[in-house]
């Protein structure tokens, strides 16, 4: 194999982590060209009001899966929070790369998040983040915003909104972490499962492509996104659910919380799973998804459901609801 097509939003943010991962690629096998190939996304399109079902399902990820599954591209990058908890039929994941810093980032003009005044306007369209800021600050006006890093820092500069809150990882990857006044800890607000990881997505039957990316995979990084991703899935909660989940491994040992915003608070969660003297990397993983679903089960014990799925706060259920699998690299 001499040459990847590799599949990005078009994006500052999206195009300066594929390149990074185009880099890692090339460094390792000289030989190899890597090639960007940008594409549009109904998320990208859509810039003028907030995303909803009845606007489309997988904003960011579904084109850019269409071209993968049409051969147009060979291997696409995604920020691992877009993807669907149920991979499209036809595809998998390859590969998790070492994952960045998972929290989020206040950024603001006012200060911290406990210093922002009463009736501070702050920017996010994330149903989790505007649950989370509603229980922590619930003096103060959260405005919805959409757009990319830039056009979401100008706000603030301009005096639109008084703070934004964006993932730090992506602040990080532009190289603009000198614009962070705080980085939010998970008790505040928990991040979104996969929140600072990439996925390295191709088609299930392309063994040279997956051969040729499959290295990027980092393990720790893969275990602590499957659990996440798995309760997520359990939870049969869509991209509208205000819920968090964040796992770390210690000591061969993997951690998870997760939390539900509800219209009456926070019901959180935590799980925790050996993943030593585990022997493959499936098994590894079927760990990590156990732990997942073992949290979410929690949670719905918790708040007396059966499923996020016909619960109105919750917002709409997931496109396909079907039991996790372990995505094989």
């Amino acid at each position: 194999m001499t040459r990847l097509r590799l599949g990005t939003r078009g994006s500052r943010l999206a195009v300066t982590q594929s390149e990074q991962v185009a880099q890692r690629l090339r460094d390792r096998s000289p030989d190899l060209s890597v090639e960007l190939v940008e594409i549009r996304t109904s998320g990208d399109v859509i810039r003028d009001v907030p995303l909803g079902p009845h606007l489309g399902r997988s904003f960011f990820t579904k084109e850019i899966e269409v071209a993968l599954l049409e051969g147009r591209i060979d291997v696409a990058v995604h920020s691992c929070k877009d993807l669907a908890t149920a991979m499209t039929p036809g595809l998998l994941l390859a590969a998790v790369p070492v994952r960045e810093d998972a929290r989020d980032a206040l950024v603001s003009a006012a200060g911290r998040l406990s210093e922002l005044p009463a009736g501070a306007r702050v920017g996010t369209s994330s149903p989790r983040r505007k649950g989370f800021l509603a229980v922590a600050r619930p003096d103060i006006h959260v405005q919805d915003q959409r757009g990319n890093v830039p056009t979401r820092l100008r706000a603030v500069e301009v005096g639109s909104v008084d703070a934004v809150i964006l993932a730090l990882a992506g602040l990080r990857r532009l190289g603009l972490s000198d614009r962070v006044v705080e980085t939010l800890d998970p008790s505040v607000m928990l991040p979104a499962a996969g929140q600072g990881a990439l996925a390295v997505q191709v088609r299930a039957d392309d063994v040279p492509t997956r051969n040729a990316v499959g290295w990027l995979d980092d393990p720790e990084s893969r275990a602590r996104v499957s659990a996440e991703r798995a309760c997520l899935h359990a939870l049969e909660a869509g991209c509208h659910a205000p819920v968090g989940a964040l796992a770390r491994v210690d000591r061969q040992r993997l951690h998870l919380s997760a939390a539900v915003v509800t219209p009456d608070g926070v019901v959180r969660a935590e799980e925790a799973g050996s993943l030593a003297d585990v022997g493959s990397s499936a098994e590894r993983l079927r760990t990590a998804e156990a732990v997942g679903v073992a949290a979410a089960r929690s949670l719905l014990a918790k708040l007396g459901l059966s499923s996020l799925a016909a619960t109105p706060w919750a917002g709409p259920a997931p496109e396909r609801v079907a039991r996790p699998g372990v995505e094989r690299p």
